[in-house]
């Protein structure tokens, strides 16, 4: 066995219980392992977070989107590309959407909205049709038209599908000048609610699903779009059709994943996590002073046994590697330890919900999150070793110098 991780092993492993040392090295790996356990569970959490907020999105917003670079409508139909777009293989559901701001107006109350224009095959681009909380979907009902209603727009407009009174959109008419006749500035047309969804608040104050023709009427367009959204086929990887349709179509469409259409929630969750991965990190880092106090007692401690070492044949070298294998074990113990507690202490959550969001049940789950990601674990796991290695340095790099020249010349003498 060699020389230096054997004598190590015989520090690490069999120094009596008495012996102040042993308690600070005990004091040590205990401290690398709650840092590491702590790293772990966090970021679990915000991984935990980061699924939740996708798997929203996938109720509602497409896996990829066409939108023009330039402009923002564009006829679809006038665009042969598109219809080589509706052949691909990897699209299985492919959608005209029509989007603009309006005014909604129920009975006697008004609200700023957004409406959406989609076909009728938008429930199977989504799942937004398992997100009804009231009513049912359907954009078209006894041969009339019906619209579906984000929550938080049915809150401000006290909407209810079993009230019949029509939802009346404005929109300002295209190329119109300025008037003082509020009835020539403004495109109106009604329909009745047929159901109310609710996602999360981002879409639940904003939205109104209408049919696709009805948004065009309203807005004096006859086949234009203001975006193409995709369904792609689960045997087909998201980022490799997006490559495809990019080159299909060219520079004058840009063509966005779920990712690309939420950039800054997205810039925001990865920044709160680098924050913490930091700030836990600093934590790590304070706890690590405890190997070097462990390292430096156990240096002197051991002063006599390096002058045997060196008797022996053992370069300075040698001895050096000895106590530096020694500050690398209660890295690695403290780490190992505070994975697996981590790993226990995030399953724990994740089937049993210990800690929990809110007694009220006003949130979309009861219980915080958790996704453990293996490439976090190696971060992490990476992470305590390298700051194991540069708390063992020091000690390792000029305590023991000091202790084997002045035992040195001690023999000397």
């Amino acid at each position: 066995m060699h020389f230096p991780f054997f004598i190590a092993k015989r520090y690490f492993l069999t120094r009596k219980l008495r012996n102040v040392i042993n308690i600070i090295s005990i004091i040590s790996v205990v401290g690398v392992a709650v840092g590491t356990m702590a790293l772990v569970v966090v970021l679990s959490v915000f991984n935990g977070f980061d699924e939740l907020i996708k798997s929203t999105y996938s109720t509602f917003d497409p896996d990829l989107k066409i939108t023009p670079t330039e402009g923002k409508v564009f006829n679809p139909h006038e665009n042969a590309r598109f219809d080589s777009l509706r052949s691909l293989d990897a699209i299985e559901v492919f959608t005209e959407v029509m989007e603009e701001d309006a005014l909604i107006r129920y009975d006697d109350k008004q609200y700023i909205g957004r409406i959406k224009g989609v076909e009728e095959n938008f429930a199977e681009l989504t799942k937004i049709d398992s997100m009804i909380v009231n009513g049912h979907f359907a954009l078209h009902e006894e041969g009339k038209e019906r619209a579906i209603v984000g929550q938080g727009v049915a809150y401000f407009l006290s909407v209810s599908v079993s009230y019949m009174e029509p939802l009346n959109i404005y929109v300002p008419q295209r190329g119109q000048s300025a008037t003082f006749n509020p009835s020539k500035a403004f495109n109106r047309k009604y329909l009745y609610p047929a159901g109310i969804f609710s996602i999360q608040k981002e879409y639940d104050v904003e939205y109104v699903l209408v049919p696709l023709n009805f948004a065009r009427d309203l807005l004096d367009y006859d086949n234009e779009v203001t975006a193409v959204e995709l369904k792609i086929k689960e045997d087909f990887k998201v980022s490799d059709v997006q490559l495809q349709v990019k080159e299909l179509l060219g520079e004058k469409f840009e063509v966005k994943n779920r990712s690309e259409q939420h950039a800054m929630l997205n810039q925001v969750m990865k920044s709160e996590k680098l924050s913490i991965y930091i700030i836990l990190t600093f934590i790590l880092i304070v706890a690590s002073f405890n190997i070097i106090g462990s390292l430096t007692m156990l240096i002197i401690d051991k002063k006599n046994d390096m002058l045997i070492f060196r008797s022996l044949g053992a370069n300075i070298s040698s001895i050096k590697k000895i106590f530096f294998i020694e500050g690398w074990m209660i890295s690695i113990v403290g780490s190992l330890i505070g994975v697996i507690f981590g790993f226990f202490v995030s399953w724990l959550q994740q089937h049993f919900g210990l800690i929990q969001l809110n007694e009220s049940g006003s949130f979309m789950i009861d219980s915080y999150p958790v996704s453990v990601q293996f490439a976090d674990v190696l971060l992490v796991f990476f992470t305590v070793l390298a700051i194991g290695f540069f708390a063992s340095y020091y000690p390792v790099r000029y305590i023991t110098r000091k202790y084997i020249f002045s035992n040195a010349r001690e023999t000397l003498l």
